[in-house]
């Protein structure tokens, strides 16, 4: 039993990871609520999936902008000081949202605006998240301190749909927005009471034109780090339906926001059992293989829920998937952080983060433009296979990837 739940040492021996944990997982709640409540908006707004879709595709750009300057900024400055200015900004953004949906509607332009603005912060925040981790656990706790990272974000994805559905069916979207704003503030007083993070091995000087561009001349000659970053990519642009979910809710399993936050979080639920059971994946040596195994499962979970109109089986089929999800994804932080310079962990955990927050959003694009030319199920279903292929296609490209094999 003791290898079968994750390993909570992390939080016992790090002040500075406890203090991460509890604001992340707190702050994850009102997060979620806002992801769910900005597309469900949308479509009542234009009653859209491919504007659904838009909204996803439209926040890519500044994402990824946003990433890259983060990450660079991350190997330069205090990442403290980067998480508490990044999470002031994104309270306000909220702020915004929830007075744009005070009167039960809302500005659509002022709606993509604030969308975009969400995801640009994010995107400057995460990398220096993710890079302060190693800093803050011992090595051989990494599998247990990026499950404990899974379990926050998990949290926040079960709990976060099934309450946005209540609150946007009782209370309104704005309300949505308003606990957003509250959770923000815990999360900005656990990383003020956290010591500062400064990085010790970096060229201050440097541009961060120079900075971002020296972080991706380094992945092009680490084999491993392509391949996370490319299996990730292609779980998330084929087989990430999220934009559908909206429309599946309502004309394939004929209900309302109760069955869209149903549907949302039944993927999150599968995660977060995964993430909390997470004890044996520290005993695995053959990680390479793991990963694309989990993501071909990923793949044909979501093939088979576009196949099926009884919501009970599909949600049984989306929690698998994100079982597998969260499987991969504990790995795959592992492998690329166990494997790279210190010196280029902010540069190269924001190429991560680009891929982890942007993948989504350029996959819902696809769904919701696929959806748009044939069908909703077609549209699921197909991305569901080309997963699998792709992560076929990778194992048999890289064969460095698939016999990776790390010490336990």
């Amino acid at each position: 039993m003791a290898r079968l739940f994750v390993n909570v040492s992390p939080l016992r021996e790090s002040r500075n990871f406890r203090l991460l944990f509890i604001g992340q997982l707190v702050s994850s709640l009102g997060s979620q609520l806002t992801l769910l409540a900005i597309p469900y908006q949308v479509y009542v707004l234009t009653k859209s999936s491919f504007m659904v879709g838009l909204v996803y595709g439209v926040q890519l750009p500044l994402l990824i902008v946003g990433a890259l300057w983060g990450g660079a900024e991350g190997d330069r400055r205090d990442r403290r000081s980067i998480l508490l200015v990044s999470a002031i900004i994104l309270a306000l953004i909220s702020l915004g949202l929830a007075l744009n949906a005070t009167n039960g509607h809302g500005n659509l332009i002022l709606l993509y605006v604030l969308a975009v603005a969400s995801a640009a912060v994010t995107g400057f925040a995460n990398p220096s998240r993710n890079a302060a981790i190693p800093l803050l656990v011992r090595p051989e706790q990494l599998v247990a301190a990026y499950s404990l990272n899974q379990v926050i974000f998990q949290f926040g994805s079960v709990v976060g749909p099934a309450l946005s559905g209540l609150l946007i069916g009782f209370a309104g979207l704005s309300a949505c927005y308003w606990v957003d704003v509250a959770t923000f503030m815990v999360l900005i007083a656990a990383t003020a009471l956290m010591t500062p993070l400064p990085v010790s091995d970096t060229d201050a000087h440097a541009s961060v034109w120079r900075s971002v561009s020296d972080g991706f001349s380094y992945v092009r000659s680490h084999t491993l780090a392509q391949c996370v970053y490319l299996i990730d990519l292609n779980a998330m642009i084929f087989g990430m339906p999220l934009a559908l979910f909206p429309a599946m809710a309502h004309h394939v399993f004929h209900g309302g926001p109760e069955t869209y936050g149903l549907l949302v979080a039944a993927p999150a639920a599968g995660a977060l059992l995964g993430a909390v059971t997470t004890g044996w994946v520290e005993t695995i040596q053959r990680r390479g293989r793991a990963v694309v195994l989990a993501v071909a499962l990923w793949g044909a979970c979501i093939a088979g829920f576009g196949f099926t109109n009884v919501l009970a089986l599909a949600l049984v089929l989306l929690a698998v998937a994100g079982w597998a999800d969260v499987i991969s994804a504990v790995l795959r932080n592992t492998i690329l952080q166990s494997t790279i310079e210190d010196r280029f962990r902010g540069r190269l955990s924001a190429i991560q983060m680009a891929v982890v927050t942007g993948g989504p959003r350029l996959g819902n694009f696809e769904a919701g433009g696929v959806a748009a030319l044939t069908s909703v199920e077609f549209s699921v279903v197909s991305g569901g296979l080309l997963c699998i292929a792709g992560a076929a296609a990778l194992a048999a490209w890289r064969p460095r990837f698939w016999t990776y094999r790390a010490e336990v």
